[in-house]
């Protein structure tokens, strides 16, 4: 059992959903002030003008200030004892590694950080810089195709850099966060802009939230796939058991029965898609997993000037428990399976017939484009140009069904085996997929009908199944010749 102390300043609530993390003392915005204004020579004697903290937003697990300098402007990130020193050790790591390896392509620069509590603020903090440009999500609907392809090879051409970012070659040997510590480890090893971090124990909310934090399992760095996954469907098979045992009615108990179900079925069939025995540990790559239009920044011309959302709490973990998406984690080194997915920006239902927008009912035209050029306060608020909402919906599919087009022909001339790649990685992103459904408790009678037709050596892309279910006489024998590829 860990110790509570470490935790101090931070307490969780259950909010019907899940663990969400709440502050017990604010931080002092004075003491702040005084940090910042030391990191960056700021003099005593400096206009009130010329130097100004102010707080910005709440993240889940942070607290954001703006800094604004005669020298430029920053970013105060004020965080959680979520899990005391990784994930802060983590966040810095990612981001020097990121200006060494891949300095053509914008992040966020690291100015100072300090992974304890022992400091005036009394929280974990890091100091970087603020990026220009505008959240893309702001502009994509003026934003012309020709830009949006050039943006989308500009991705393209910055993930094939990650996929070649690491310490051994192209890219890492085993699975979790660079500079965390290891499992059974108390090992404090510097961070500094000349090393490159290995990776350390995951840090995820999958991890730490809520009780969590004190199981006592395996972190990691995991040496392989099988160790990984099989360590998230025993904590997902751990909680349903218990709460089985607590159920106050029917309701509760068929809910964990089900998702007790699910994840055993799962843990059964794991070995069949991913080895048990790895050595030496897999290969893995670094992957920005939460790569949408609200983290790539953009100037008027729709121009890259920024990649941000490298933390783990850039987006409330509230709203992706509604959606059924997985909180997404500090960036880690993943199997590289994972990285032969599209973008999250890129992800998107099937439409290759451009709709017509005078097919589309008319509205009042009651919002506006929202956002600044310093990356203003996220307003849902987009000027709907007098068309309904499905419309729009319907052209983000069109679009991004063209652009993964765009994004696979990029990659296949930056790496030549790029299909193969996606293809061999099918199985295993969907895999990974539904463990994190099964986790957060969505779809489970449709993933379900999914890992019963793999047993039966039957493959169906898991969305599809999500989206539809498996007719009880639909037999595609072409997708159940190419689950040969994933399964032994």
């Amino acid at each position: 059992m860990r110790d509570h102390a470490i935790q101090e300043g931070l307490a969780w609530e259950d909010n019907g959903l899940g663990p969400e993390a709440r502050w017990t003392r604010d931080p002092d915005i004075r003491a702040i002030t005084r940090v910042c204004r030391r990191h960056l020579g700021i003099p005593a004697d400096a206009a009130e003008s010329d130097f100004v903290v102010s707080f910005y937003s709440d993240g889940a697990y942070n607290k954001l200030y703006n800094v604004r300098t005669p020298n430029g402007q920053f970013v105060m990130r004020v965080a959680l004892p979520v899990d005391p020193q990784n994930k802060t050790r983590g966040e810095a790591a990612t981001l020097q590694l990121l200006a060494r390896k891949i300095p053509d392509v914008p992040v966020p620069q690291l100015v100072a950080f300090d992974d304890t509590r022992r400091n005036e603020i009394g929280y974990e903090w890091l100091l970087m810089s603020r990026l220009p440009g505008t959240p893309a999500y702001y502009r994509w609907r003026k934003m012309t195709m020709e830009q949006k392809e050039a943006l989308t090879a500009r991705i393209a051409a910055f993930h094939a850099q990650l996929l070649r970012c690491g310490s051994v070659g192209e890219g890492f040997r085993g699975i979790g966060t660079l500079g965390a510590r290891c499992d059974d480890s108390d090992i404090d090893t510097a961070i500094t802009p000349d090393s490159v971090a290995e990776p350390g124990q995951v840090v995820t909310p999958f991890f730490f939230a809520g009780p969590r934090f004190h199981y006592p399992i395996r972190r990691g760095p995991f040496r392989s796939s099988h160790d990984w996954l099989r360590t998230q469907l025993n904590v997902i098979i751990k909680e349903q058991t218990a709460a089985l045992s607590q159920a106050q009615n029917d309701d509760d108990k068929e809910y964990a029965e089900t998702a007790l179900r699910v994840a055993r079925k799962l843990l059964r069939i794991l070995h069949k898609i991913f080895p048990a025995i790895v050595n030496p540990p897999e290969r893995t790559v670094l992957w920005h997993d939460d790569l949408t239009l609200r983290n790539i920044l953009v100037d008027n011309q729709g121009n890259l000037t920024g990649i941000v959302g490298w933390f783990v709490s850039d987006t409330h973990l509230l709203s992706y428990l509604i959606s059924a998406d997985k909180p997404r984690e500090c960036v880690s080194t993943v199997p590289r399976w994972v990285a032969s997915q599209v973008p999250e920006f890129l992800r998107g239902a099937e439409r290759e017939t451009k709709p017509d927008r005078n097919c589309y009912t008319d509205v009042s035209d009651k919002g506006s484009e929202a956002g600044d050029e310093d990356g203003g306060d996220d307003t849902e608020d987009l000027d709907n140009e007098g068309k309904t909402e499905l419309y729009w919906i319907h052209l983000m599919e069109y679009e991004q069904t063209q652009l993964r087009k765009v994004y696979c022909e990029h990659m296949r001339r930056l790496r030549p085996d790029w299909d193969l790649e996606v293809e061999e990685g099918a199985l295993k992103v969907d895999f990974l997929n539904a463990i994190t459904k099964c986790g957060s408790g969505f779809y489970l009678r449709r993933i379900e009908q999914w890992v019963d037709a793999l047993e039966r050596r039957e493959f169906f892309p898991l969305l599809e199944v999500l989206r539809v279910g498996i007719k009880k006489d639909k037999k595609d024998k072409n997708n159940a010749t190419k689950s040969e590829r994933g399964m032994t």
